[in-house]
């Protein structure tokens, strides 16, 4: 496990088993046996659904995207969490919450 998903891993286990998965080059991460967030490229995204989007969107938060074979992006329902958040445990859990809670 790289240090970033280790970091992760440890932000995220106040709300429970925390365990990771490789994925399409990344890692699913798991959220007290929910898929609750993905790590891609040294990012963490959060899942989000209709009811909790535009807490993300509404705080900057970018969604996770990835090219198709078209050349497209394709926009997945899963955002960053604000920067600040990934410095304490305190800051990132409601925002994983919101994730858990759309998992």
């Amino acid at each position: 496990m790289d240090a970033f998903t280790a970091l992760c891993v440890e932000l995220l286990s106040p709300l429970g088993p925390v365990r990771t998965r490789s994925m399409f080059g990344g890692q699913g991460v798991y959220i007290d046996g929910l898929f609750a967030a993905l790590i891609d490229d040294g990012q963490l995204f959060l899942k989000a659904d209709e009811a909790t989007r535009e807490h993300f969107v509404a705080a900057g938060c970018l969604p996770f995207t990835y090219p198709t074979k078209d050349g497209e992006r394709m926009v997945m329902s899963y955002y960053r969490p604000p920067e600040e958040a990934l410095e304490s445990p305190p800051l990132l859990l409601p925002w994983a919450r919101l994730a858990c809670g759309a998992a």
